[in-house]
């Protein structure tokens, strides 16, 4: 059933951050230049939302869940399965999914170290041009590889992978992890897809020519996130509203399908900072045309802080406030009221290259009520000192959609 006021969440992926001494003790996002988001959060609402529960990892799989008001510990299975779905793979009984990242690896005797986990940042059509030759020279029952977007691809095995324990690849870059290596190897049939692919991806002609350019060779891949098919009701079934999803990251759309969301794909949307960002922009203003909320994922704050890249960070938040959130605004001046959200998954701290478990800002803004509330900046010290703690992501997609705060 329609409602009379649209809903918007802007994600900034990894945006959060700690202080960097380079940047006088500030944070990436204090540093940066965002008076879009802090229009939101001095002429809204700031809190402070949990998205990764107690006891979970805290990846873009389990905090998205949590912002579009699911509990993760009631419906999480794992994250590949739903990357499955968001590429038309619907998982069987006996099936169980694995992220493929194309990465850059390098074996010295028995020593394996993760130089990069996507690849050199590698393009969605030399990937798959990498993914068609594994797939061309292995051929098996057992599994099915399909190719998905830049280094993000999908693996489907049907066998028993009981007491397997895989890790992210973006938790270890520059790292050993050969005792991660050495885990596949009491699976005969992964350890010998996963060596036989490295020995294609070593010789293969594109990857030389990457190697010419001076870019990374994509020369090894590495399964993780395994899971089987979750069970869960869609976002119209838990609150009454229609949704769209605007995303290049297949983990993105995948929770979208699951969430029964209208899963809008930007053909220029990339993941990274060269993204369509008015593409989605325009995807989103159409997409409250049709439906009660829409959710934009912008991937490049994360995707910056994995590789450790300051500079590159503040450009990434910067292009989100500038080319996002001030778009959308502006975008909404004349249509009907609405309520923005500006928020980020998780923090992916430049100095640890990987995400981390603790509580995130969101900036609340209503056209109902448009004048200036306080002074504060959009950042990850004003949400936590704001005194509104969310606790969940159903206590947030409550607030979101009545302004009420839970009570408990």
């Amino acid at each position: 059933m329609a409602t009379e006021v649209k809903y918007i969440i802007l994600v900034g992926d990894g945006m959060g951050d700690l202080p960097v001494d380079h940047l006088n003790g500030m944070t990436p996002l204090e540093y940066a230049h965002t008076p879009a988001m802090d229009f939101v959060a001095s002429h809204g609402v700031l809190g402070q939302l949990q998205t990764v529960p107690p006891g979970f990892h805290p990846g873009s799989d389990v905090a998205n869940l949590s912002l579009l008001g699911y509990k993760p510990e009631d419906v999480y299975t794992g994250r590949s399965p739903l990357e499955a779905a968001s590429l038309g793979v619907d998982l069987l009984e006996n099936e169980i999914a694995f992220r493929c990242n194309l990465v850059t690896m390098t074996q010295n005797g028995d020593m394996v170290t993760m130089v990069d986990y996507s690849g050199g940042h590698i393009d969605t059509g030399d990937a798959r041009q990498l993914i068609t030759a594994i797939n061309k020279e292995i051929t098996s029952d057992l599994f099915t590889l399909y190719p998905g977007i830049s280094y993000r691809h999908l693996f489907v095995y049907r066998g028993n992978v009981t007491g397997l324990v895989t890790v992210p690849p973006h938790d270890y870059t520059g790292q050993d992890v050969t005792q991660f290596w050495k885990s596949y190897a009491q699976y005969p049939d992964l350890i010998q897809f996963i060596r036989k692919a490295c020995e294609i991806l070593q010789v293969h002609p594109l990857n030389k020519s990457r190697q010419q350019q001076g870019k990374l060779p994509a020369n090894g891949v590495w399964l993780w996130g395994e899971g089987k098919a979750p069970s869960m009701t869609t976002l119209e079934q838990n609150f009454g509203v229609s949704g769209a999803l605007i995303s290049a990251v297949d983990l993105l759309k995948g929770i979208g399908v699951y969430a029964g969301m209208e899963v809008v794909n930007v053909p220029g949307a990339t993941g990274y900072l060269d993204t369509d960002y008015q593409g989605k922009v325009d995807a989103a203003l159409r997409g409250l045309d049709r439906h009660d909320l829409v959710l934009v994922h912008v991937e490049a704050p994360d995707e910056t802080g994995h590789q450790g890249l300051l500079k590159e960070k503040i450009q990434a938040i910067e292009d989100f406030d500038q080319k996002v959130v001030q778009k959308i605004l502006d975008g909404m001046k004349q249509g009907p009221d609405f309520r923005l959200v500006v928020c980020m998954d998780h923090f992916t701290p430049i100095s640890m290259k990987t995400h981390i478990a603790v509580p995130v800002p969101f900036a609340l803004f209503d056209s109902r009520s448009p004048e200036q509330k306080n002074t504060l900046s959009y950042s990850e010290k004003n949400g936590k000192s704001s005194g509104l703690h969310l606790a969940n992501g159903e206590d947030f997609f409550q607030f979101l959609l009545t302004g009420n705060i839970p009570t408990k």
